[in-house]
């Protein structure tokens, strides 16, 4: 498997429990640091140079040549992993082979689809500051439109996993977004195959693990309450406003200077 060194740099986002899940079931050791969104940990230079995008999840590696790599962006890290660690290919295939290329197709399909889809749908339902119908209705009409391509694939091929019928990296890139449907407003109970291949994730000893990185995951009750789920977003939606004020200055700042 080779010597590893890996430091992973997230918090409890779909995007962030990519990694520690990944790291899990292929059993990687690994060390964690918690990016504190509320704190502006992620703006701060020391993270910055790990990733320049000021964004989780990344990784710092011992690389082949025995110095510190870093990775960024959850799917570049995500085959990075499978590429220098899964030489069993035990959540991957081959490279180069059929599946391998489909497997590849869904990772993007989540990446450039699902995510941001879903993530705008996240920001106009719970974070806006203002309830704006056309955006709401916008992006959980994509992601609804997303949802259904999954569902018909996993229904129409019969199959329990994306690809090749194994848990691969395409797999636990979609799981933390799909289990968070109702965060988005999307009811996850109108694509029944995509529901029974949700809860066949969650089964698996190694996504429960991952999920728990580097907090409880809380999803699944949280979508359960109401009064809850209305309280933790309204502290979301205050760091997020805040956040983007700060940005605006900065590039407003930017802006003067030219």
């Amino acid at each position: 498997m080779g010597d590893s060194d890996i430091h992973l740099y997230t918090t409890s986002t779909p995007n962030g429990i990519k990694i520690s899940i990944t790291l899990e079931e292929l059993g990687l050791p690994y060390q964690t640091t918690k990016i504190e969104f509320s704190k502006n940990t992620q703006k701060e230079p020391w993270f910055l140079e790990i990733n320049p995008n000021g964004r989780i999840p990344a990784i710092t590696d011992k690389f082949t040549d025995g110095k510190t790599i870093r990775v960024f962006e959850s799917g570049a890290i995500m085959q990075y992993l499978v590429a220098r660690y899964d030489k069993d290919h035990k959540i991957s295939f081959p490279p180069g082979s059929r599946d391998f290329i489909e497997m590849t197709s869904w990772l993007f399909f989540m990446n450039a689809g699902v995510g941001p889809m879903q993530g705008q749908s996240n920001h106009f339902t719970r974070y806006a500051p203002e309830q704006i119908e056309y955006g709401i209705n916008r992006y959980q009409t994509e992601t609804r439109r997303l949802y259904g391509v999954l569902e018909k694939h996993l229904s129409d091929n019969k199959v329990d996993y994306l690809v090749g019928n194994k848990c691969t990296i395409a797999d636990i890139a979609h799981w933390g977004w799909i289990s968070a449907a109702g965060w988005a407003g999307v009811n996850i109970d109108d694509f029944p195959a995509l529901k029974a291949w949700e809860e066949r994730m969650w089964s698996r000893p190694a996504v429960q693990k991952g999920a728990n990185v580097p907090d409880p995951y809380k999803m699944k009750e949280l979508l359960q309450d109401k009064e809850r789920m209305e309280k933790h977003a309204a502290q979301s939606r205050a760091w997020v406003q805040q956040g983007m004020k700060e940005d605006a200055e900065k590039n407003q700042a930017r802006s003067a200077k030219v």
